[in-house]
């Protein structure tokens, strides 16, 4: 099986955001970055299925040379070689450009039989990456994944997703197609000292702009469908009130609020 893991530098969740002058992001000067949480799974899951099934697992990401680093984590913990997609004009582009970025450059390294990735990003949550790279690519694809059972010599992948209420679905996809995987789905593994030593000599190719094929209007805020008009952290609007009492009691005041002073009865 060839599977493409796909990986993201996102900002430590455990630092202290402060939002930038003008409040178009957060400030990035002395803060630490992170491989994506959800990415960890996703990368654990394609080492899985190639330990099970055979094959290589191709470590891909978009970003600047920081970025480098989480590759080089992939290929120490077991990828086979990575893809460094970075080109200075991708600076600002949303998830439909990043979709495109990573769908051309599974399409210009051959196509692949998976393609994974984490369920959602923690700096941005909007879990619509993946299930682009799928559109674009004409593939199936599935969400919110916590298991996969792959049938390489059928070509087709059987998996459990994750609804709400704490429903679960399976679903039967025919392969190449896309999958988006829940946290938790695995335990991921920590690079070896031999697998650090051993990733030096690993594959590690960069493609830029030119090499995608992709214009110059394509990439970064002109490419873009989404505009950010500000960051900005919520402001407290109102007051918290702890009615004390027997049940009957703090009812009783409770019904009397809402019809008195919210107005909701």
């Amino acid at each position: 099986m060839k599977i493409v893991t796909c990986m993201k530098l996102v900002p430590d969740p455990t630092a202290r955001l402060l939002i930038n002058e003008s409040k178009s992001w957060i400030q990035e000067t002395d803060l630490s970055f992170v491989l994506n949480e959800a990415d960890s799974y996703a990368l654990e899951e394609a080492l899985a299925l190639k330990e099970k099934h055979g094959g290589e697992v191709i470590a891909l990401s978009v970003g600047q040379e920081s970025t480098l680093r989480i590759l080089r984590q992939g290929l120490a913990t077991g990828a086979d070689r990575a893809i460094f997609l970075s080109d200075k004009r991708f600076r600002g582009s949303d998830e439909f450009v990043t979709a495109q970025i990573i769908a051309r450059a599974v399409d210009k390294d051959g196509g692949a039989d998976l393609v994974l990735t984490g369920v959602q990003s923690d700096d941005l949550g909007t879990g619509t990456t993946g299930v682009m790279v799928a559109e674009l690519l004409g593939w199936p694809h599935a969400s919110v994944v916590i298991s996969v059972d792959a049938a390489p010599e059928e070509r087709r992948v059987r998996v459990r997703r994750e609804l709400e209420g704490g429903i679960t679905e399976e679903v039967e996809l025919e392969s190449p197609c896309v999958l988006t995987l829940q946290y938790g789905i695995n335990q991921p593994r920590y690079p070896s000292l031999k697998g650090i030593m051993a990733a030096k000599k690993k594959e590690l190719r960069k493609w830029d702009l030119e090499d995608l094929e992709l214009g110059d209007d394509a990439v970064g805020v002109s490419g873009s469908m989404v505009e950010v008009a500000a960051v900005f952290v919520p402001e407290r609007t109102g007051d918290v009130e702890i009615i004390s009492g027997s049940p009957a009691e703090a009812a009783a005041r409770l019904v009397e609020k809402l019809r008195k002073e919210a107005k909701a009865l």
